[in-house]
């Protein structure tokens, strides 16, 4: 049973969760979380008991001194509250964690406990998979849900992706058969500038989440990381002509594709969240990551003992390529 002692009572709450793994590539959503959990003094008031959810050979803990006094972290979930002022305040249940090696319908089970006792009235999970995006261009976001009432509400994508998934697709489709309503948000990170971090991806989340649930997310030096970040693979990218061309090769068919959706609502959503920001002023786990396709991948910015890998060639515009999520 779950007790939740000294939490208040919450305000149309909302769970926002992200996990480290194979869920995050660039580390972009669990840096995400984390960044509402410092902007806002999120005050943690449980964490899931790491023995029953890590291999500690995979995620090992890790140990660190205190006054003195030697201390070990383990790997494990916390959750934290954060409260959310302005003229309609909320709260925001907060979830970052590492995806757990097993028992991952257990652990989905009780989260949803914690998501029932607090009242939390959607759930968004946050996720980042590695495609064949340019990163001179804005990330793409795509948002997704199982529930067909609340594709339409909320204009999200019915998600119809077949192939292997990871705790993210897990969580929310516990979520569905519990009758929560979830959507998860997914950032793709380019395949061939995979390390962490990607300050670029993270801020597009956060954008995307702040449309979705109508709050105004302070950013802090998000928006400057993200240029930085740019112009530091524009320049990485310049000393090779090979990726050069690829990423031109890239943005051509990005650019063919997406002619079409510069359309008045989206320029209209930016110029909202233009308003709102003026108004008043204001570890990866081992392996792979996510991709379009469900596999895993990895960069191709860096070399790496065997040579440099040729990245493979763009899909041609308007080919139909799988989902964008693996949920």
């Amino acid at each position: 049973m779950i007790e939740l002692e000294g939490v208040p009572e919450l305000v149309d709450p909302v769970m926002v969760a992200a996990f480290e793994g194979w869920n995050d590539a660039g580390d972009a959503a669990s840096t995400a979380v984390a960044h509402l959990d410092r902007e806002w003094k999120g005050e943690v008031f449980a964490a899931l008991d790491a023995e029953d959810y890590y291999d500690f050979q995979v995620n090992r803990p890790t140990v660190f001194m205190e006054a003195g006094v030697r201390k070990i972290t383990w790997p494990t979930t916390r959750l934290s509250v954060v409260r959310v002022g302005g003229e309609k305040p909320r709260d925001l249940v907060l979830v970052r964690g590492i995806e757990p090696s097993m028992r991952w319908r257990s652990f989905c089970n009780e989260l949803l406990g914690f998501a029932h006792e607090l009242g939390v009235e959607l759930v968004v999970v946050l996720g980042a998979l590695l495609g064949d995006t340019p990163h001179t261009r804005p990330v793409p976001i795509s948002g997704t849900t199982s529930d067909p009432d609340l594709a339409r509400r909320m204009d999200l994508e019915e998600t119809k992706y077949e192939g292997p998934t990871g705790i993210v697709g897990v969580l929310q489709e516990a979520c569905a058969h519990a009758g929560v309503p979830a959507v998860s948000l997914w950032a793709a990170v380019p395949h061939y500038v995979s390390q962490p971090p990607n300050p670029k991806a993270t801020l597009a989340l956060l954008n995307r989440l702040e449309d979705l649930i109508d709050v105004r997310i302070p950013l802090g030096e998000l928006p400057e990381d993200a240029r930085a970040w740019q112009v530091g693979v524009d320049q990485l990218a310049a000393e090779d002509s090979e990726v050069a061309e690829y990423v031109q090769s890239l943005e051509e068919a990005r650019d063919t594709a997406e002619l079409p959706e510069a359309s008045g609502d989206a320029i209209a959503r930016e110029f909202e969240r233009y308003l709102r920001r003026h108004d008043g002023g204001g570890p990866s786990a081992p392996g792979g990551h996510a991709t379009a396709d469900g596999s895993d991948s990895t960069s191709y910015l860096r070399d790496n003992p065997s040579g440099r890998t040729r990245p493979p060639k763009p899909p041609k515009p308007g080919t139909d390529d799988e989902e964008s999520s693996d949920d």
